[in-house]
């Protein structure tokens, strides 16, 4: 039975298919709640959440299903190096993108403030709330909060982009690992080398990854449908997460503007930019991901410059002015085709079944 292994025991999950934890407002309780509900792992992404939204969010979980689900963190979450930098860097920004502020008729905001890590303060909601699964992103975890989470009855996943990412994640002891391929929308979660510099591809890096590590993987990034699904478990996934189908349909947070792109001929294109939020991201080609695609070290620090953008997000949408707005995507979005999520789950369950039996 493809939906029998070593991920679905270990969770008490009935289908081995995990919905990507999309941070930044695009997860929902309805999303997360709908897709465990059928069978699967929802995810709720909560790295912009404070402890006391965290907690919120978990209670409105639990209220509507018992069901499992994957709450995420990111270990990492800024990339400030000290003050000089980030004015020089915003010096750089300001020269940049004041063109496509005067376009909009708006002023260039001024240099945002300092951000604090927020990990710590969050962390301990996860202690709290003990959640059945809990997954992290950009770092390392000291193996002892590994063995403490794992004590109280938490499934620890980690993200990696390269196989030396996925080896340091197996020898702090996490139980899971997602292998997340560079077709995939969104952030690029690496940590030990710089996201550029690790960009292989989905089907490529489950077999790397599984000729070095024993610990179950899940397959990430270009999966949408069934044979997304039979293809990765062929190649050695145990698990597949699927982001961009699930971010299409009406449950998740994103803008419908953002969703009927994700329809449009627009999806074809795709690109990995800093340009938005300082972290390397995947989303619909535009006017500024043209302009920056090489241009790395013209942006502030995430994430500053995703408060940098902030206005110049707004006006733009405001306006249609769509060609500026940045919309995250994966490279499978052209094959999408439904747009709720308990579609989407039962049309993923049904065409595995057939493929794989």
């Amino acid at each position: 039975m493809w939906n029998k292994n070593r991920i679905t025991d270990l969770l008490g999950i009935e289908y081995p298919i995990f919905q990507g934890p999309f941070g930044g407002g695009l997860s929902t309780v309805e999303l997360t709640t709908t897709v465990s509900k059928l069978g699967g792992l929802g995810g709720y992404g909560a790295y912009t959440l404070s402890p006391q939204e965290i907690y919120d969010a978990d209670q409105q979980i639990k209220s509507i299903t018992d069901k499992p689900y994957n709450l995420n963190l990111w270990v990492n979450d800024h990339d400030i190096i000290d003050q000089e930098h980030t004015e020089n860097q915003y010096k750089k920004a300001v020269e940049i993108f004041k063109p496509y502020y005067d376009s909009l008729s708006i002023e260039v905001p001024p240099l945002p403030p300092s951000f604090e890590s927020r990990f710590q303060n969050q962390l301990q909601v996860i202690f709290d709330i003990k959640p059945k699964v809990f997954s992290f992103m950009f770092g390392l975890l000291d193996p002892e909060i590994i063995e403490r989470l794992k004590s109280q009855g938490t499934v620890v996943v980690g993200n990696a982009t390269t196989v030396d990412e996925a080896i340091a994640l197996e020898n702090i002891g996490v139980d899971v690992i997602a292998a997340s391929g560079f077709e995939s929308g969104g952030h690029r979660p690496s940590f030990l080398e710089k996201a550029e510099l690790s960009t292989t591809g989905t089907f490529a890096l489950i077999q790397l990854v599984k000729d070095k590590v024993k610990t179950p993987l899940v397959a990430a990034g270009g999966i949408a449908n069934g044979r997304g699904i039979a293809a990765a478990m062929t190649l050695g996934a145990e698990a597949v997460q699927i982001g961009t189908a699930f971010l299409a349909t009406e449950e998740s947070g994103a803008l419908p503007i953002h969703k009927e792109f994700l329809f449009s001929e627009a999806a074809k294109s795709t690109t990995l930019s800093r340009a938005y939020t300082g972290r390397l991201g995947r989303g619909i080609t535009t006017e500024i991901t043209r302009k920056l695609l090489t241009a790395t070290d013209q942006t502030l620090p995430f994430p500053l410059q995703t408060t940098f953008i902030a206005s110049m997000r707004k006006a733009a949408l405001e306006q249609k002015k769509h060609e500026l707005v940045f919309f995250w995507s994966g490279q499978i979005a052209p094959i999408l085709k439904h747009k709720t999520a308990s579609t989407l789950m039962r049309s993923l369950i049904e065409e595995s079944n057939e493929l794989m039996g």
